[in-house]
């Protein structure tokens, strides 16, 4: 089983490693309601599906915990979601206070911060979703700390192939300006305005092997009491 969980781990740090840039297999995503191949092999959080839009869904995430990094600083989420994945391997594989090994789940997700413009650094928080059987008490590792989210809202559009910076940038726009003019866009501006360093949360969930079915996400996460959504 450790063999086995070792080498869905490192396929899992191939496909993040691997040179997105070169764009081989990266096709524009515009459709919603994908399954992750993923998602039926490993354990992904599980959320309920409460409006389906034009290029978008409006998911509500239960509460759960994230084992995250310390902001990184860079220019690229690629290159800062290979430097945080990269502690997160280390934390999976036992290098944590118990020396626990930790059975793998996606996706990986990395929670991008704003820059002051195009050529200075963003900050990025990657971060692995713990599995249910260490919910209640992740292991503590230096450098990493457990972010617990409460239900949560979030705006989801997927795109496929492998992700590379500028497809970042074009599909979170992308998102943004299908939800304009909606109850969730006024919501999510809401919660951006409680806290302006948040833009958006990307989501990556397949191995390098799968080079068709791929699946990512960019998340835009707000809040909103359960009797405002429609």
């Amino acid at each position: 089983m450790a063999v086995f969980n070792l080498f869905k781990l490192s396929a899992l740090l191939m496909g993040l490693l691997s040179n997105s840039n070169l764009g081989l297999w990266s096709v524009p995503g515009k459709s919603v309601g994908k399954t992750p191949p993923s998602c039926s092999r490993i354990e992904c959080p599980s959320y309920d599906v409460v409006h389906v839009g034009n290029g978008y869904e409006i998911r509500r995430y239960n509460s759960t915990v994230w084992m995250s990094t310390s902001p990184i600083q860079d220019i690229s989420l690629v290159e800062a979601t290979r430097t945080g994945f990269l502690q997160l391997f280390d934390y999976i594989q036992g290098k944590n206070t118990y020396e626990e090994q930790i059975e793998m789940t996606a996706p990986v997700i990395s929670q991008v911060s704003a820059s002051d413009g195009p050529f200075c650094k963003s900050s990025f928080v990657v971060s692995f979703y713990v599995p249910k059987e260490n919910q209640a008490n992740p292991p503590p590792a230096k450098g990493l700390h457990a972010q617990k989210w409460e239900s949560v809202y979030a705006a989801v559009r997927q795109f496929s192939g492998f992700v590379s910076d500028p497809d970042v940038g074009e599909e979170a726009a992308a998102l943004h300006a299908s939800l304009a003019g909606s109850v969730w866009s006024a919501a999510i501006e809401k919660s951006s305005a409680a806290d302006p360093t948040s833009v958006y949360t990307v989501a990556q969930y397949n191995s390098p092997f799968e080079y068709e079915d791929r699946v990512n996400e960019i998340w835009m996460m707000f809040d909103m009491e359960d009797d405002q959504a429609i």
